[in-house]
């Protein structure tokens, strides 16, 4: 039961205007962005006024089912001789206001449109819950809620509060259905930084040695942007695991750019070193570019070319530069080298033109059949050989291998004859020989038997051991030719 409102004021307000009770307040929130603005508690507006507001309002709805709502409101409400306007509130009548200068239907009109404007509140709010925010359903809630508790208004009022129950009801339905999407998203979150922090602490973890820095340094600063982006326009976690994660995140990117320095201070010291070798070989290179001590000097050029392989590698800016110079003295060197040879190779080539005369000659004697005449051949030719001088360097090796050729197979012809001619072995190979025609002799006659007999296995036996001591029959007849 509502507590009683207290007696009227003796003094009756002025004409046209209307003492409400507990006026209906503005909603707040989206709700109340939605609504036209309020009216005043003034007499109701001349119909052609109302018609043109219909017009401007393409949302307003239809003249008849307005009446029919006007008139189911005005149900709940009644006005008293002195213009006092009661509602019935459930099981309570109570005084809502009082209206002066106008009829019983002028009198309710007016607070059944207060009702009205509370009741299109509610259902703007059924309509838009869904689009909401929690923030602004709980507020729209709070401000209907209050609103209701007595408001200055004829209508059906508990049936409006029920609706707003109901409403309450789905809100938190709806609440509870966006809390659980927003910690499905958070956890997510939550998977997706942990992923960010594993993957730099993969990488802080590596060996140095198998590290690829240049690739190593851009992944680590793609993932603290990764981070900063999650950070700044992706879902928000909770405070302690955010601060547990970075802290994570921190430490393995501290660690990777301390592994970092160390190994290029490292690399550094090593490039330095690496030049310094090498700048020792550039210096010695270009000291020896002039010398025209051809041998020793171009032997020292290959000592240094194999110190140059051997040298660390340093940057490739400083071994660059360093071999430009060192390849410069090396040039420099052989191609004057070069340049003397050639000169001395236009001197020497008459000399082989007699080399290559003599060559032919000597080449005639092959192969050897007179083992006398070839040696008192081959003797003239060897003295104008030594005389004739030296050949161009490119041809000295090819000349030199023809005139050995010959001189060889001289020498094979001598050992040939001396195995021929020594009686000890003449003596071996006049015994090997009688023992293979003997074994041949033998062979022959088992090799008849054999076929008389039809014995194949026999035969096919008489016959390789046959072939074999014929061969070793010629073998030694050669080799005493």
């Amino acid at each position: 039961m509502s507590r009683p409102r207290s007696p009227l004021p003796p003094r009756t307000p002025p004409r046209g205007r209307a003492r409400p009770g507990r006026r209906a307040r503005r909603p707040r929130g989206p709700v109340a962005a939605a609504l036209p603005a309020p009216r005043a508690a003034s007499a109701p507006p001349p119909d052609a006024e109302r018609r043109r507001r219909r017009a401007r309002d393409p949302g307003h709805p239809d003249p008849a089912a307005e009446r029919a709502e006007i008139e189911a409101a005005s149900v709940f409400g009644s006005v008293a001789e002195d213009g006092t306007v009661t509602v019935r509130d459930g099981e309570d009548t109570r005084v809502v206001g009082q209206y002066a200068g106008g009829d019983t239907a002028d009198a309710l009109g007016l607070y059944v449109r207060r009702y009205l404007d509370l009741k299109a509140q509610v259902a703007l709010l059924e309509t838009r819950l869904p689009t909401l925010s929690v923030k602004e359903v709980t507020s729209t809630l709070n401000g209907l809620t209050e609103q209701l508790v007595e408001p200055a208004a004829v209508g059906d009022l508990p049936a409006l509060r029920e609706r707003l129950t109901a409403l309450s009801a789905a809100a938190a339905t709806l609440q509870a259905e966006a809390q659980a999407t927003r910690d499905a998203a958070r956890a997510q979150a939550v998977v997706e930084r942990t992923a960010i922090v594993e993957q730099v602490e993969a990488i802080a973890a590596t060996e140095p040695s198998r590290i690829q820095w240049r690739d190593a340094t851009a992944k680590v600063t793609t993932l603290l942007e990764e981070w900063k982006t999650a950070q700044r326009t992706g879902v928000r976690i909770d405070r302690p695991t955010e601060d547990s994660l970075w802290k994570r995140f921190s430490h393995a990117r501290t660690s990777f750019d301390k592994a970092r320095r160390a190994h290029f201070s490292d690399l550094d010291r090593r490039n330095s070193d690496a030049k310094g070798v090498k700048e020792g070989l550039v210096v010695e290179a270009e000291a020896l570019a002039g010398s025209t001590d051809w041998g020793p000097t171009g032997s020292r050029f290959r000592a240094l070319m194999d110190s140059w392989r051997a040298a660390p590698r340093g940057r490739r800016k400083d071994d660059d530069a360093l071999w430009i110079r060192f390849k410069a003295a090396q040039d420099t060197f052989f191609g004057a080298r070069a340049q003397v040879n050639a000169e001395i190779d236009s001197e020497y080539q008459a000399n082989l033109e007699v080399k290559l005369a003599l060559l032919e000659r000597a080449e005639a004697l092959l192969p050897i059949t007179d083992l006398a005449s070839a040696r008192k051949d081959i003797r003239p030719i060897q003295d104008a050989w030594d005389e004739a001088g030296k050949v161009p360097r490119a041809d000295m090796q090819r000349t030199e291998a023809r005139l050995r050729a010959v001189e060889q197979a001289i020498r094979d012809a001598e050992q040939a004859e001396m195995r021929r001619t020594d009686p000890e072995v003449k003596a071996r190979v006049e015994g090997a020989t009688a023992q293979l025609i003997d074994s041949i002799t033998a062979l022959e006659a088992d090799l008849e038997t054999a076929r008389a007999a039809g014995n194949a296995r026999k035969i096919k036996d008489a016959e390789a051991a046959l072939a074999t001591r014929r061969q070793w029959l010629e073998a030694v007849q050669q080799s005493q030719d």
